[in-house]
């Protein structure tokens, strides 16, 4: 599994951003409350981009946090050459290259965000990665997951893909590329329950666990390491 979403992501980094509006309702706000969520009393937070791909989040977080250093990890080194790209010049940001499920993350960090990426875990997984989280963030620290979460019931899940096939096609994008985009989400995604991640949270440890935005399958899930950051 690890190979095919390496893959995947590999053949479509160079043109993975041109397409995420017409792929994600209401991108904008979706990631803006991913924004909003990553908060941090200094003005030069340690930032780690769970799945960073092609640093589009990480863009976004250095628009407020301009002192900010970044490290941003994702499995296809193609997408974090987009990346690289992206972000030339700039001494504070730092890349890893493998799967997050087993790379050492580092740390401490006063915020871990991610966006799009935890949902292709297994639910095992994405337990034991929000735990790895918890422990990479200092005391006080936030972590913000702008992900996808399957609807409470079989009904609602369904009503839920509907809007999104919807979405998609009246985009006007290239219907190739947008057809292979939904391929990717058939074949490599793994959503779980908004309730159950939640719950995933709070037994990591995490305090202040909630929801700040939802969008049928798409999220934003915060919670924070409980303490007083000494940084």
């Amino acid at each position: 599994m690890v190979e095919d979403i390496r893959s995947a992501f590999d053949r479509v980094a160079s043109r993975y951003d041109a397409q995420r509006k017409w792929i994600i309702p209401r991108l904008d706000e979706y990631y803006a409350a991913a924004v909003w969520a990553a908060e941090c009393p200094g003005s030069s937070p340690a930032i780690l981009d769970v799945g960073a791909g092609t640093g589009l989040l990480s863009a976004l977080l250095l628009e407020k946090f301009p002192d900010a250093s970044l490290t941003l990890v994702d499995l296809s080194d193609k997408m974090l050459d987009v990346a690289r790209e992206r972000f030339a010049g700039r001494e504070q940001v730092r890349y890893l290259t493998g799967d997050y499920s087993d790379l050492a993350l580092g740390g401490p960090y006063d915020i871990v965000a991610s966006a799009l990426s935890i949902h292709h875990l297994p639910d095992e997984g994405k337990r034991n990665l929000y735990r790895k989280i918890f422990s990479a963030l200092r005391p006080g620290g936030i972590f913000v997951n702008a992900d996808q979460a399957s609807g409470e019931s079989a009904w609602l899940d369904i009503r839920f893909r509907e809007y999104w096939d919807r979405f998609v096609a009246e985009s006007p994008f290239d219907r190739a590329e947008l057809d292979a985009a939904m391929q990717r989400r058939d074949t490599l995604d793994r959503n779980a329950k908004l309730s159950d991640q939640l719950a995933w949270l709070k037994e990591s440890g995490f305090s202040d666990v909630d929801v700040v935005y939802r969008d049928r399958f798409f999220v934003v899930m915060v919670g924070r390491r409980p303490g007083t950051s000494g940084k």
